[in-house]
């Protein structure tokens, strides 16, 4: 007769054990005010916990590349492919972490995932030290790809909790403070070289040993599993069939690639184009974690602008700032200004923040006004928004997981344009040609007065 927490009886019953939840009806007003909110934010507040260490192993490398001096024998181009590595497997992973949710239910799968942090972390510990191989830093570096995953995971959960009025605040909470694992990890390393210096890499990934457990056991004991979440594959049969579905994973690349590559490669970009200001690790270190910190405390704002104007215009105004800021970085980069460097790289930590929260409210909301049509057309009301909530969950998997592959173009586009011309303008321009036909399809397809316009996106 009780869920977790044993208070929340009213929310579900018992099947398959305590934790799982089989009445769940968060667009109910009745259900939500009584128990619904309070099950759902106690669910929230842990899958939190657990994306924030995900994010934080999944982001380990952009830290440990500091640490590998000369003696490691790595160059800067070296240096990029560490770190686009790990964003490849995660990006990888995205896809079978968010059906995993309803194959084993959004608590359990928040126990495994987390566990699994383990193995990149006690492999990173075991190996940092000179004299490693080239091969062996890179298949440990793609295995903190897993932490990637856990992101697709936590917000299909999430936004199954939830209705639809709060699901861009929901989703945004969920995924910032998942993402405020990336300036957390480069702070723990910041402190690791300024009290044990630049010799100890080893130091950092053994420190999220202990976090990774709390995670996991807080995981099993405070969340629930919701028995009507249940692997749909004609959903994602559906959704791979929707165009909808390709252009949000594209702007979706815009905006989370840009922050997740952004994040990895800052702290690289800094040593190597300005070395004379940053001829030390604990220098470049020192400004790395400012721009995730920003971006990642901004993406709640952008699911609440997104709730009161609208997904799509939020995104649209956003595409047109990240164009201004990569012009910027552009200009600051052929006149040589670090401070007229940074200051453009925050602004696009900052709007990559707020379009993820815009973009990821943009899918629930498509379906939601796909759902209303059917219902206009004689559809059953129910049924259809249970289809709208499994596209929803479904396509916010694809777009994690093609997203995610824009941090690797954005590793992939610094190390060639370092290699290239030891610069990285011709990645700025390549970014600012990205952005500028981001904010055209953004029009084209969701603002753009026109006939077969979406309502409400």
């Amino acid at each position: 007769m009780s869920t977790a927490g044993g208070a929340e009886g009213a929310a579900g019953t018992e099947r398959g054990g305590r934790h799982d939840i089989a009445d769940w009806r968060p667009e109910d007003p009745g259900f939500w005010r009584e128990t619904g909110a309070r099950v759902a934010r106690r669910n929230l507040v842990f899958s939190v916990c657990s994306e924030h260490i995900g994010f934080s192993v999944w982001s380990l490398w952009s830290v440990l590349v500091l640490f590998l001096g000369p003696e490691y024998g790595i160059d800067a181009a070296g240096k990029f492919l560490l770190t686009a590595l790990p964003t490849a497997l995660g990006a990888v992973l995205r896809l079978p972490y968010t059906f995993a949710v309803a194959v084993f239910g959004g608590r359990n799968w928040t126990v495994v995932s987390a566990l699994l942090l383990l193995v990149p972390t006690a492999l990173a510990g075991a190996v940092l030290e000179p004299g490693v191989s080239y091969g062996t830093l890179l298949a440990v570096a793609c295995v903190a790809g897993v932490g990637g995953g856990n992101f697709a995971s936590s917000m299909a959960n999430i936004n199954a909790f939830y209705p639809q009025r709060l699901k861009g605040w929901a989703l945004g909470v969920n995924a910032g403070g998942g993402n405020l694992g990336v300036p957390a990890v480069q702070l723990a390393g910041l402190l690791l070289m300024a009290v044990a210096g630049t010799g100890s890499p080893r130091l950092l990934p053994l420190v999220y040993i202990p976090l990774i457990v709390a995670a996991a056991v807080a995981a099993a004991l405070r969340m629930d599993n919701l028995t009507a979440l249940r692997n749909d594959r004609r959903a994602v049969r559906d959704i791979c069939r929707e165009p909808h579905t390709w252009i949000v994973s594209v702007l979706y690349i815009g905006t989370f690639g840009s922050f997740i590559g952004f994040g990895f490669a800052f702290g690289q970009v800094l040593q190597v184009q300005f070395h004379d200001h940053f001829d030390t690790p604990v220098k470049a270190a020192g400004l790395t974690f400012l721009g995730p910190l920003l971006g990642s405390l901004v993406r709640p704002v952008g699911g609440l602008m997104a709730d009161r104007w609208g997904g799509a215009r939020v995104t649209l105004w956003n595409y047109a700032g990240m164009a201004v800021g990569a012009a910027v970085v552009l200009a600051a980069s052929r006149q040589g200004s670090l401070p007229l460097f940074v200051a453009g790289f925050v602004a696009l930590f900052v709007l990559s923040g707020i379009g993820n929260g815009s973009t990821y409210k943009m899918i629930p909301a498509i379906f939601r006004a796909k759902a209303g049509a059917e219902v206009a057309s004689g559809a059953d009301p129910e049924a259809a928004e249970q289809r709208s909530r499994r596209r929803a969950s479904a396509l916010i998997g694809v777009a994690g997981a093609v997203g995610a592959f824009g941090g690797v173009l954005v590793n992939i586009a610094f190390r060639q344009s370092f290699l290239a011309s030891h610069n990285g303008e011709a990645a700025y321009l390549a970014f600012l040609a990205a952005y500028a036909v981001c904010l055209v399809l953004t029009w084209a397809v969701y603002v753009r007065p026109s006939k077969g316009r979406l309502p409400g996106v």
